[in-house]
């Protein structure tokens, strides 16, 4: 209804141009007309009604102006609208599962844990700095079985996680697409806010997985830098159980009875 008005009233232009020849063919009519005769009929007043013309055109620009700007208003809500409206998409689900799958295989390690007692008390027994002499051979061989252990365990966690790793790429890959298009296809303000959120969090999920990847990296490592340093304590000592105290031996003398 509005619009139909406006179009109507074919913005202010023809309206001061109507105006314009109203005006200029009352003047002609006044000018040209010949003094009216005192009669019974009622004398038209064209300056009145020039006058009462004017008032009319100017109170119809004033409606103009003020639906004008209620049309200016109404689109200024819409957008702020626009802008308040929420992004229908949430890719937060996904992201949690994914880091819970890597939670739970850090979990699960087998053999030295990521505890800082725990390490300490393992290595305290079974990667000694320096072997006591009275050191058993059976001991010796049980403790290298157990690093060895260790060592399999630690490189077998790193291969999981990477495996998983690995396997939420290509998820990643879609999830990063579908948040890019929402974004692109945004509205408003928040539903570009919302769209980016989120793709920060897909960031900052795969930032997490590479640390559970390097720290189960790093464990294998280090496991198995430290069983090849135990091994040459080891070493040292079944040297020193094959050498003995260094005396070489000596045999008794026969004693000859005749």
């Amino acid at each position: 209804m509005t619009e139909l008005s406006i179009s109507q009233i074919d913005r202010s232009g023809r309206l001061r141009r109507l105006a314009a020849a109203l005006l200029l063919s009352t003047s002609l009519a006044v000018t040209v007309a010949p003094e009216p005769a005192h009669s019974q009929f009622a004398v038209f007043d064209a300056a009145n009604y020039v006058e009462n013309l004017l008032t009319a055109i100017r109170t119809l620009q004033m409606y103009y102006n003020q639906i004008q700007q209620l049309q200016n208003e109404a689109q200024m809500l819409i957008n702020m609208a626009k802008h308040l409206t929420t992004l229908d998409y949430s890719s937060l689900d996904q992201l949690i599962f994914a880091l819970n799958q890597i939670n739970v295989l850090m979990q699960e390690v087998q053999g030295i844990a990521y505890d800082v007692q725990a390490i300490e008390d393992i290595f305290a027994e079974q990667y000694p700095k320096l072997y006591e002499e009275t050191v058993t051979s059976d001991q010796l061989a049980l403790d290298a079985r157990a690093r060895w252990e260790h060592s399999v365990d630690a490189f077998q966690h790193t291969l999981s996680v990477q495996a998983t790793v690995v396997q939420d790429v290509e998820s990643d890959v879609l999830e990063m697409q579908q948040l890019v298009t929402r974004s692109d296809q945004a509205e408003g303000l928040l539903q570009a806010v919302q769209a980016n959120n989120q793709l920060l969090a897909l960031q900052t999920k795969q930032m997490i997985q590479m640390e559970h990847l390097m720290a189960s990296q790093y464990r294998a490592e280090s496991l198995e830098l430290a069983r090849g340093a135990t091994a040459e304590e080891k070493a040292r000592v079944e040297r020193q159980k094959f050498l003995g105290d260094g005396q070489a031996y000596t045999p008794e003398p026969v004693q000859v009875f005749d």
